[in-house]
């Protein structure tokens, strides 16, 4: 099972994904951080088709899908790919090198740089999502921060099963696999991988791999005593 965790095919459904193929390419699912920029410039076919807020502002190489709407105050710096049915904003900041796929939601103050956001991704209301790969209808609640850079600057490493792996990252937020959800204000420290359907409770520090299918709770409940 351990091994399997490091397969970008245990987190997504590589058969429903539009990027499958990309994604399978990989032996290890975090290797993929740094190839987002080689996607885009694979894949970029530069058109604004959806309907753009006139306070949004682009910078070059960005594409807006049919029927996606960029909300008042966003900024998208590009390299950028929103896909058809999206919803920017509003005052969101689209930084370098995103993919954000058909029918995902980032919202009111969220910031996502170098990060692949698939199919019905959800990431609401001032979340930080950074060098990070988030699954088909991935759920952040508010205010949930995707650390992507160790306190001490070095390069983030990855347990699985009792074993430490290098990943030569300096920069990795999280894997979310497809419909892991994650609770208001909870923080993943760097390294974090996130197995399918998988639920991690509000307001909870988090690290390490979590299984699929699994509940990452507290572990307390709060103490409730008279005043004196």
């Amino acid at each position: 099972m351990a091994m399997d965790q490091l397969k970008p095919k245990y987190y997504f459904d590589l058969s429903e994904n539009q990027f499958g193929e990309w994604l399978a390419s990989a032996d290890a699912v975090w290797e993929l951080i740094p190839r987002i920029s080689d996607l885009i410039q694979a894949t970029f076919i530069p058109g604004i088709l959806g309907e753009v807020s006139p306070t949004a502002q682009f910078g070059e190489n960005v594409f807006i899908g049919e029927d996606a709407k960029v909300l008042a105050g966003t900024v998208i710096l590009g390299p950028a790919i929103i896909g058809r049915g999206c919803t920017i904003g509003p005052n969101a900041y689209i930084r370098q090198n995103v993919i954000i796929c058909d029918g995902a939601h980032v919202g009111h103050v969220c910031e996502v740089k170098n990060a692949l956001l698939m199919e019905g991704a959800l990431v609401p209301h001032f979340a930080y999502v950074g060098d990070s790969l988030l699954g088909r209808k991935a759920h952040l609640g508010a205010g949930v921060k995707l650390s992507n850079v160790r306190i001490d600057g070095k390069s983030v490493t990855v347990k699985i099963g009792g074993e430490r792996h290098e990943t030569g990252l300096r920069k990795f937020g999280a894997i979310l696999g497809d419909e892991a959800e994650v609770g208001c204000n909870a923080v993943l420290n760097p390294g974090t991988l996130v197995g399918p359907r998988t639920l991690i409770s509000g307001a909870l520090l988090a690290g390490g791999c979590y299984p699929q299918d699994s509940f990452v709770s507290h572990g307390h409940t709060p103490e409730v005593r008279p005043k004196k």
